[in-house]
């Protein structure tokens, strides 16, 4: 469902995508930011003035933190574990993270370019804590765009 004019949205949930599956569990996404080099070129006008322009230079790769309850799929130790162990054939992959709306519904995609996983967190185990674990993973990428 298309947003209407003018309002915003507010992220009820969040997924991942990777591979054609999704993964809807997210609870917090962070580090969703495109971001390019910023090329600093000195000059002096026609009219002899010293000037700076500044020009847009290359896309900047970036990372994406995903977090979630601890449950039993496997999925992102599976993608750790490939990485971990060198086989970036199979661990560097394209995908997506998707904002869904209190229906549950697709708003916003934002498209991942060769994605693999930097690391996996296990949040603090404590006997007795009533909080709900969490497991952390943090994704590298080499371009987000919209989609």
């Amino acid at each position: 469902m298309a947003l209407p004019e003018m309002d915003t949205s507010v992220g009820h949930s969040f997924g991942l995508e990777i591979d054609g599956i999704v993964i809807k569990q997210i609870s917090e996404v962070s580090g969703l930011k495109m971001e390019q080099d910023v090329i600093d070129l000195p000059q002096n006008t026609a009219d002899g003035k010293f000037m700076r322009k500044k020009l847009p230079g290359r896309p900047k790769p970036g990372e994406v933190t995903l977090s979630r309850g601890l449950t039993n799929d496997q999925s992102f130790e599976k993608w750790a574990k490939d990485a971990q162990f060198g086989k970036m054939k199979d661990a560097r992959k394209g995908g997506a993270i998707i904002v869904y709306d209190f229906e549950g519904v697709a708003i916003k995609r934002y498209k991942l370019h060769n994605a693999w996983p930097k690391s996996l967190e296990i949040g603090t185990l404590k006997a007795g804590d009533t909080t709900v674990l969490m497991e952390k993973l943090v994704i590298v990428h080499e371009g987000m765009e919209p989609a």
